[in-house]
């Protein structure tokens, strides 16, 4: 049977190295550290949750944190990654890894958002039948030298 249950510091190596093959899948960059991601997830401020999806070891991981909508004036929750494992997938772990974050948020969230690589036609797929629709707004990002000068 699958359970789903919370991430511990412990989970930081099984983590990295599903967020890696998730990184392969759409591409190929390097992920965060093992250190990074239990800092990240586990120091003394911790910035995500994560649930792990296992049976006889672990089948995915899910990494999300809280979000609030100012035009909704409601709490969400954001998935940054959602990854299961290539022999894993079609048994559901997926939408169960969905599910088990909604249970576990505790924050009183309303929707939940994520985004998805272009080229992965597959969880598009997924997140279709799931009932994820298309924003309206396009995702940007700001970092390095760009965001150096922000803050100036």
């Amino acid at each position: 049977m699958i359970r789903y249950r919370a991430m511990t510091a412990a989970d930081v190596p099984v983590l990295r190295a599903m967020l890696q093959a998730l990184s392969d899948q759409d591409g190929g960059k390097a992920v965060a550290s093992e250190a990074a991601l239990l800092e990240g997830g586990f120091g003394a401020r911790p910035l995500f949750q994560g649930l792990v999806a296992e049976e006889d070891g672990p089948l995915g991981v899910v990494v999300y944190y809280p979000s609030y909508s100012t035009l909704r004036g409601e709490p969400g929750i954001y998935v940054q990654d959602l990854f299961v494992l290539e022999a894993a997938r079609g048994k559901g772990i997926g939408r169960g890894l969905l599910a088990a974050v909604m249970t576990a948020q505790d924050w009183g969230a309303k929707y939940l958002t994520l985004s998805v690589s272009p080229g992965n036609v597959a969880a598009k797929a997924f997140y279709d039948r799931a009932g994820f629709r298309a924003r309206e707004y396009d995702f940007l990002i700001v970092d390095g030298a760009a965001l150096e000068g922000l803050a100036r």
